[in-house]
């Protein structure tokens, strides 16, 4: 009977360690290419994994941000899949480099020319944005995945902070501190630098002399001391020839 009892406890105890290892279904989500900076250029990659076993991923729709539009949107050419971009008229027109622009792009959609993405593979959907905005911390984009069978799963519920995640998260962009050179601190970098080289070259200068002399020094005292030994040397031989006389 006790032998029984460890055995069901083991079984319940293994089931209990395998659900807690099983990982949480991939989703579609997005990343940068290095870093996403404010109020300036990025390229981020939207992720789609493909989750289903019996269908493959045809068709990609991710929804830009109209709370903070991006006037710059460019997809990056995919064999397989072609890439239609939306563009929408501004309520707020915005300014960049000077000029005024009037729409923004809403929306890019990539359909699968092929196959799309077949089961146990995923796909990375690369695209140039910006500018990025100053005033957000992050940028939510909301995709809709389409499978070769015609289900349609909606990644749209934004993750709230203190919250458990959403079944079907949409894609959240972190955006990191704006960068120094954004607002001309290359320069500054590049005095600074040759500021560091003038000092080190000073210190260099300054150190020449300094060995220099130290140098001379122990070249001199070498000299007086080969020249007192012959001296010495020469008055011994002068004594003895004295004697010898």
């Amino acid at each position: 009977m006790k032998v029984s009892r460890i055995a069901a406890v083991g079984a319940l105890a293994g089931t209990g360690v395998l659900a807690l290892s099983v990982p949480a279904f991939a989703h579609v989500s997005v990343q940068p290419e290095g870093t996403a900076a404010k109020g300036g250029y990025a390229v981020v990659d939207f992720k789609v994994p493909n989750e289903r076993d019996d269908a493959s991923t045809t068709k990609l729709e991710v929804t830009f941000p109209t709370d903070h539009p991006l006037a710059s949107v460019m997809p990056e050419a995919i064999p397989g899949w072609k890439a239609k971009v939306t563009k929408s008229t501004l309520d707020k027109p915005l300014e960049m480099h000077g000029k005024k622009i009037t729409e923004a792009v809403s929306k890019v959609t990539w359909t699968a020319d092929g196959e799309g993405i077949k089961a146990g593979f995923f796909q990375k959907f690369p695209v140039s944005v910006g500018t990025l905005p100053e005033d957000a911390d992050e940028l939510v984009f909301k995709a809709i995945q389409t499978y070769s069978n015609k289900e349609v799963v909606r990644w749209i519920e934004v993750p709230q902070e203190g919250q458990e995640e959403p079944e079907n998260p949409a894609p959240v962009l972190e955006l990191s501190a704006a960068e120094e050179g954004h607002h001309g601190s290359s320069s500054s970098a590049e005095a600074s630098d040759s500021d560091d080289a003038e000092a080190a070259s000073a210190k260099t200068d300054a150190a020449e002399p300094a060995d220099s002399s130290d140098t001379t020094a122990r070249v001199l005292g070498v000299v007086g001391i080969v020249v007192g030994a012959l001296g010495v040397a020469y008055g011994v031989i002068a004594g003895r020839r004295r004697t010898d006389a």
